[in-house]
């Protein structure tokens, strides 16, 4: 087997995206020239660069468990992947085989015998509950991606789902019960860049996109620079081209007059929708701007990689308030329903409570022990559906868990752990009685908010990045790593 700079350039990049360092990535592939290699990223399998590392591992375990008489020792433990690339620690421990050879054989029949309670007791754990499990035909699978699915966004008023991913198209899937079934009919919204005179696929990824509030327009962003605005026909109604570099993150405001927009060169942007005309761009971040979240119609906030928050208003040069503690990357950024306080979470594996009045947290929630992805709160509170429930704020971290947060105590609620990798995405029910949890397990799971319960569960093909809730709260969708969309119909379940 024989490899170039090019394919482990590759692979690492595409660890780089899998893991939702989706700044890095793009760093990363300009300075490596990703574009220029001539790899069909749509033929390698996710986590291709973990699995070989697994693989040589297994290799180094394997090669030192063999005995001089070529009899297989059980290793007395496994190799984390640093001493599998230290010479000095594999001569050690293969040393250490020969002189135990006899106690490990030993060992090897109780530690036997103690894997199979440890597996047991695993499976018992793991294996999802035959009610809980969703069954396949309450599952659609909408193939027609060629290339992973970073986000999906139901319609706001029609059982629309629209999915962004790395093959430079977006897509709107028809998933009303009146649609036709057989291969369900997709809108492609190709994006293209014009060379010349012709346009030409942009060959970046889709990165965010977002429906406005009456589910008439579709926005999308994109690792091109530009952010689109697009109809229900899928036809291009807008281009939105101000940004030096690709756009990670894309909001409308209630209003539906403006579209808020974050990116790698450290901006945010206000973009007036009709127009498409730049309204207001804002510099104030020091790095790549990765979230924005609108408190009004015209005031907002944004995190990025350089640690700080800023809430901004429109016509307003300086920001009206800023927010620092946080000791990593910012990674998201979300106001409650009534735009009082913002939550915020971070590669520190922290997640902090903000309010207008005051300068410090709120709350500094320390729970995970790895990086918080993401964040949502309950569509609870005055204002809402559910305005007696409490309002709920849910974490997801690559640490494999999900968190329910009680806001007004700042405690954990629940810990729900019955996923075993990261956790890229949440989503509430509109009702706020549930959550819908995706992983890169492949599993998206559905819990009860109140007892943090799981209650329906549904193993797809590939790693979830993002999850979603339709209006009416019966359809769940899901987008995967491999080019995979699908829907989770639970009426009747």
């Amino acid at each position: 087997m024989s490899f170039s700079s090019d394919e482990v350039n590759f692979l690492v990049y595409r660890y780089l995206q899998e893991s939702g360092f989706q700044h890095s990535a793009y760093t990363f592939g300009i300075e490596s020239h990703i574009s220029q290699t001539n790899i069909n990223g749509a033929l390698v399998p996710p986590a291709a660069l973990l699995s070989i590392l697994q693989k040589g591992l297994q290799y180094t375990e394997a090669e030192i468990s063999i005995g001089e008489d070529g009899t297989e020792q059980r290793l007395v433990e496994s190799l984390s992947l640093i001493d599998a690339v230290m010479p000095d620690v594999v001569a050690a421990k293969q040393n250490q085989q020969n002189q135990q050879k006899q106690a490990v054989k030993n060992e090897t029949v109780e530690a036997n015998g103690e894997e199979a309670v440890v597996a047991s007791t695993q499976n018992e754990c793991m294996d999802v509950d035959q009610s809980i499990e969703i069954p396949p035909t309450k599952a659609t699978a909408l193939r027609g991606h060629e290339s992973e699915v970073f986000i999906c966004a139901w319609n706001p008023t029609r059982d629309l789902l629209a999915s962004g991913s790395g093959d430079s198209t977006a897509r709107i899937w028809d998933m009303s019960d009146n649609a036709a079934t057989k291969d369900r009919a997709q809108l492609i919204l190709r994006h293209c860049i014009r060379k010349g005179d012709s346009e030409v696929p942009s060959n970046k990824d889709v990165t965010s996109l977002d429906w406005n509030c009456d589910g008439s327009l579709l926005a999308t962003g994109s690792y091109d620079g530009y952010a689109r605005i697009w109809n229900t026909s899928g036809m291009l109604a807008s281009t939105l081209g101000q940004h030096k570099g690709p756009i990670f993150a894309l909001k409308w405001n209630k209003k539906g007059n403006y579209i808020l927009s974050a990116g790698v060169d450290k901006t945010t942007i206000i973009w007036d929708a009709a127009s498409g005309q730049c309204t207001q761009q804002f510099s104030f971040h020091s790095a790549p701007a990765l979230d924005v979240d609108w408190q009004t119609n015209t005031s907002f906030a944004s995190c990025s990689t350089d640690q700080c928050i800023h809430v901004c208003k429109l016509s307003m040069d300086r920001p009206i308030k800023s927010f620092q503690g946080h000791t990593n990357e910012v990674n998201a950024i979300k106001w409650d329903p009534q735009g009082n306080l913002l939550a915020s979470c971070s590669d520190d594996m922290t997640l902090k409570i903000w309010s207008m009045k005051q300068d410090n947290c709120v709350h500094d929630l320390q729970a995970h022990s790895k990086e918080i992805y993401t964040i949502k709160w309950s569509p609870t509170g005055p204002g809402t559906q559910n305005p007696n429930m409490n309002l709920i704020l849910a974490s997801a971290s690559f640490d494999s868990t999900v968190r329910l947060w009680d806001v007004e105590r700042g405690a954990c609620m629940h810990t729900l752990t019955k996923h075993t990798e990261p956790v890229y995405s949440v989503a509430f029910s509109p009702d706020g009685k549930f959550l819908a949890s995706g992983s890169f397990d492949k599993c998206v799971h559905i819990w009860s908010t109140q007892s943090g319960q799981l209650v329906h569960s549904y193993k797809g093909t590939g790693g979830i990045f993002e999850v979603c809730w339709n209006s009416r709260g019966d359809k769940v969708g899901a987008s995967a790593s491999d080019g995979s969309v699908f829907v989770l119909d639970l009426r009747k379940l």
